[in-house]
């Protein structure tokens, strides 16, 4: 493939295109300062993303390790400006291996969720910082026949795991054939009440289902994380849409977390479309933000660099939108339970009138 410039960020070309009144405007709708508060409940979010460390032909625990080298200084730096709940990427321990197709080695990364080496590794920062952190991973159940899920880890600040949450919605398209590896999870969509705030993980390909989305407003979340994995030239125009497009429609915080850099792996492989054989996926474009229940965010992070974002949020701000718009009220669950149990079935019929 020919070489390419990677634009740096989206932000920073507005900022380089825009100056003045002009850029003020943009950023009063873009950004506008959230409301006041009575009384606040303040936390600070922090999300990460991340290019791998070595080349993906080293033996999977140096690759491992590189990692957890890397970003050891960006946790510490977290917890120095003192975040109360820390997200990962999608997979952060590992390449985004599961465009190849191949199983070995790649498996070979999954691991235990309570004593596997990335939850080990975590433990120790989440305990010295006081910190929740959220460990998305590719997880062996050793429980049931060593089968393999896509799953996000949750350690508070004590350092105990308290739970677990496996990603919802497998991708068939493109060179996403992670259902070669895993299917969908079979944990629901469980919110996990930290000392900070009630949080829930939806994980990646999540984000392009609104139910999914609904369904941990329902169960109370105030944050929702969505640590991603995905790539320039098929989702980064949906990107800065979807995860906003969530925190305004169920009244809480989101935060979009997207993997950085391009990944070449030592096979080639195909993508099923005639083209010819590549050895990497495309390029994560990170761009990682994070959006209030009213709809105004941050700037993303860079495209092409490695980096921590962090916020401070007022969860107070959920039910003040939610009296501000009254969205929860109006919202009718069991009109559309009905239906939707309805739609399930094999001899549902569309709700369509025709003119006879």
């Amino acid at each position: 493939m020919g070489s390419t410039i990677e634009l740096s960020s989206l932000d920073k070309l507005v900022s380089d295109t825009l100056s003045g009144d002009a850029l003020k405007e943009f950023n009063r709708i873009h950004y506008a300062k959230k409301e006041e508060t009575r009384t606040p409940r303040i936390v600070r979010v922090g999300v990460i993303q991340h290019s791998i460390a070595i080349s993906t032909d080293k033996p999977i625990t140096e690759q491992r390790q590189g990692i957890f080298e890397k970003i050891r200084y960006i946790i510490e730096t977290a917890g120095d400006e003192g975040v109360n709940i820390l997200c990962l990427q999608e997979a952060w321990s590992m390449p985004f291996a599961f465009c190849t197709r191949e199983k070995q080695p790649w498996c070979e990364f999954a691991e235990s969720v309570h004593n596997g080496p990335s939850s080990q590794f975590l433990k120790e920062f989440a305990t010295k910082y006081g910190m929740v952190i959220i460990s998305p991973i590719l997880e062996r159940d050793e429980t049931h026949g060593d089968t393999i899920w896509n799953t996000a880890v949750v350690i508070n600040e004590l350092g105990n795991v308290i739970g677990k949450h496996r990603k919802n919605h497998i991708p068939r398209v493109g060179d996403f054939n992670e259902s070669t590896y895993y299917f969908e999870g079979n944990t629901g969509h469980p919110v996990f009440e930290t000392k900070f705030g009630k949080i829930a993980i939806n994980i990646c390909y999540g984000r392009h289902h609104p139910l999914n989305w609904l369904m941990f407003g329902i169960n109370g979340a105030e944050i929702v994380f969505n640590p991603s994995a995905t790539v320039a030239g098929l989702s980064e125009h949906l990107w800065g849409v979807e995860a906003r497009n969530a925190a305004i429609a169920n009244s809480y915080f989101t935060c979009a977390i997207n993997r950085v850099g391009t990944e070449i792996f030592p096979n080639e492989f195909t993508s099923g479309d005639g083209k010819s054989a590549h050895r990497e996926f495309g390029h994560f474009y990170g761009s990682s933000y994070i959006t209030a229940p009213d709809g105004t965010r941050t700037p993303g992070l860079s495209r092409i660099r490695d980096g921590l974002l962090i916020a401070q949020l007022d969860l107070n701000l959920c039910r003040q939108i939610k009296d501000k718009w009254g969205f929860t009220m109006t919202q009718r669950l069991n009109l559309y339970a009905e239906s939707l149990n309805n739609a399930g079935k094999h001899d549902f019929q569309p709700q369509i009138v025709k003119n006879n």
